[in-house]
C-alpha cells in the first residue's frame, strides 16, 4: 500500500513538472486549478488506446442528448479528449483532414455546455476549461515537442 501511494506520488510529481515546463516553454501561466486539471487528465488519459478511434462531433452530439449531470459528464469527457488530441496528437487531426482547430472548438464547445449541464459546484472549473482551451493545447504541444 505504502508503494503504490509512493509511486503515485511519484507519477503525479513527474507530470507536475513536465505540465510546469511545458507551461514555461509555450510561455502560459495556467491557473493552479487548470494546471491541477491538465496533470490529472494526462494521468487518467494517457492510457486510452481508443482515443484515436473516437469521432468527437458524434460523441459532443451525443452527449447533447443528454440531460443534467449525465449531459455535463459526457460532455467533458469529449473536452477532455479533444484538448488531448489537439495539444498532443495533431497529426491524427491532420490525417482525418480537419486539423487541430476542429479539436481545439470542439473542446471549447464541449467545456462550455458542460459548465451550463453541471452541478454548481463544478460550473466554474468547466467555463474557465472553456475559456482556456487554446493555451491548454500551447502547453500540451510544448510538452509533445520535449
Amino acid at each position: 500500500m505504502v508503494a503504490a501511494r509512493f509511486e503515485q506520488g511519484s507519477a503525479l510529481a513527474l507530470w507536475q513538472g513536465l505540465v510546469a515546463e511545458g507551461e514555461d516553454s509555450a510561455g502560459v501561466r495556467l491557473s493552479e486549478t487548470t494546471e491541477s486539471y491538465l496533470v490529472f487528465l494526462l494521468m487518467q488519459h494517457l492510457r486510452d488506446g481508443a482515443l484515436a478511434g473516437r469521432t468527437m462531433a458524434l460523441e459532443w452530439l451525443s452527449a447533447l442528448e443528454r440531460a443534467g449531470t449525465l449531459r455535463a459528464e459526457q460532455l467533458r469527457e469529449v473536452g477532455d479528449r479533444s484538448l488531448l488530441i489537439a495539444g498532443l496528437y495533431p497529426g491524427l487531426a491532420e490525417r482525418r483532414r480537419v486539423g487541430r482547430e476542429y479539436y481545439v472548438r470542439i473542446g471549447e464547445l464541449a467545456y462550455d455546455g458542460a459548465a451550463d449541464s453541471a452541478r454548481r459546484s463544478e460550473r466554474p472549473l468547466f467555463a474557465e476549461l472553456a475559456a482556456t482551451v487554446r493555451p491548454l493545447v500551447r502547453v500540451l504541444a510544448a510538452l509533445r515537442k520535449r
